[in-house]
């Protein structure tokens, strides 16, 4: 296998327009590490090869002609399998769904594939993006490929989404994050993941957990790669209400190495003193790191976080009731029996609890807009754990016996409920060579400044270049 499933989005799109590598020679690296590791990680649902292939070629008559159609041309990304695509069957991981081919492709997808992006496939992921952790009771779990010994969880829902662009089998590919499913895979994978501002990406052809909280984002191995995928999937979509109008920056010209003078609120309160030690130890050396960088760092804190588990747990629940009744009466048992759990336990939120929880939610929103108002950023860990192993329930957190499904989602979903923009960037190891992760999170629609300060990070270390030992 060659090195090019480790290169980046950014370099592979300068190797193919200087036509140093061909695409074709590029989806076909990508197809022969997915057939010799993915019988193991378990990252794909439907593999596409024949149309990348096919894609690849007319990618390549288009770099000999001198007319490429943008800046992703020729380079190969992966699809969590909850957005539509034209021809190919969009699953969202379930058994109800398994059979379903769309006839049109979500508005992400046509904008990515019409900047020249070739989809590899459709990657596994938690059943209808409704669990943390990543399992899938019908396709497989995916297993982490930082095993370190024992299969581990890759995190959830966009777990495909994230092992597969950890191990090397895609350079870049698309996550949903409801309550932290793009962040909580990066994190425990050690790769970058992108939850931007709620209304700057289209859902639209996109299955739906809870519309109110839904986002989506690219996952890659660096920043600069999530800026230029950013770049082609932003802006306003007449088929998505809630998209925004404002007009969609140049992210990845952005990137300019220099934060001097950034101001960057490091969250203690609530996320630092609720990780574990080496999670926390690692968080507080990239604030250093940022600090040697020229930024400005103090000590921030979100009111309201108390309010965060009630409020996003009404909100989730019931929208995703409304999306479900009629197959949860219709067809029970065929829903994993996590999902099904969950989904009838929304029955018992009273439409009164879910008025509250949206009441609450603006609460937060402005809190967060308050520990922001004298900075640029936060900074965080994205999860307070590392990956655990697939058969723990449990985990110790500072001396506190903790649900792993619950500690998990603990640090990513009040900014869910926000809607700020946010970027889980590794930031180190555990001693038994597990990433740690670290979010950044910004103002409304500032993501040029979440991102520069992600890339500036990524220049000066190597957490986000290291390989996992089941993918080397």
């Amino acid at each position: 296998m060659t090195e090019l499933g480790w290169t980046s989005v950014a370099d592979l799109a300068r190797l193919i327009g200087t036509k140093q590598v061909s695409p074709v020679e590029v989806v076909r690296a990508c197809l022969d590490r997915i057939t010799a590791l993915d019988g193991t990680l378990r990252t794909f649902i439907t593999v596409c090869a024949e149309p990348a292939l096919q894609a690849a070629h007319a990618a390549l008559a288009r770099v000999l002609a001198g007319e490429t159609l943008g800046p992703l041309d020729g380079v190969p990304i992966g699809l969590k399998d909850l957005f539509d695509t034209a021809g190919v069957r969009t699953t969202a991981g379930s058994r109800i769904l398994a059979d379903r081919v769309p006839g049109t492709d979500a508005t992400v997808v046509t904008r990515l594939t019409g900047a020249g992006a070739i989809v590899l496939g459709k990657l596994n992921m938690h059943e209808f993006a409704y669990g943390p952790l990543g399992r899938n009771a019908h396709y497989g779990d995916t297993v982490n490929p930082w095993d370190a010994g024992r299969p581990r969880v890759p995190g959830g829902s966009s777990s495909g989404s994230g092992a597969a662009v950890a191990a090397g089998l895609v350079p870049a590919a698309l996550g949903s994050d409801t309550g932290g499913s793009i962040r909580m895979p990066a994190s425990l994978c050690g790769v970058t993941g992108l939850k931007p501002t709620y209304g700057r990406v289209s859902r639209a052809g996109v299955l739906p957990l809870a519309w109110t909280m839904d986002h989506v984002g690219p996952m890659a191995r660096t920043a600069e790669d999530c800026a230029l995928l950013l770049g082609a999937m932003a802006g306003y979509d007449p088929a998505d209400a809630s998209t925004s109008v404002l007009p969609v920056p140049d992210y990845a010209r952005a990137l300019s190495g220099s934060i001097a003078g950034v101001r960057v609120g490091v969250l203690r309160q609530g996320f630092l003193d609720a990780s574990a030690a080496d999670v926390a130890a690692g968080v507080e050396a990239a604030a250093r790191m940022l600090q040697s960088l020229g930024a400005k760092t103090d000590d921030a804190a979100i009111e309201q976080m108390e309010h965060v588990p009630a409020a996003a747990f009404a909100i989730v629940a019931s929208e995703a009731l409304a999306y479900h009744a009629g197959w949860l009466k219709s067809r029970p048992a065929d829903y994993q029996p996590d999902v099904r759990e969950r989904l009838q336990a929304a029955a018992f939120v009273t439409g009164a609890q879910y008025v509250r929880a949206q009441q609450t939610r603006a609460l937060i929103r402005d809190a967060v807009d308050e520990a922001l108002r004298h900075r640029d950023l936060l900074l965080a860990p994205a999860t307070p754990i590392t990956a655990p192993a697939l058969d723990e329930t449990h985990a110790d957190i500072r001396g506190e016996r903790v649900s792993v499904t619950a500690a998990m989602i603990r640090l990513t979903r009040p900014f869910n409920l926000s809607g700020h923009p946010v970027c889980a960037v590794p930031c180190g190891f555990t001693a038994e060579g597990l990433p740690i992760g670290m979010q950044i999170i910004g103002r409304p629609f500032d993501e040029v400044t979440v991102l520069r300060v992600a890339d500036a990070y990524q220049r000066a270390t190597d957490w986000h270049r290291r390989r996992p030992p089941l993918a080397s």
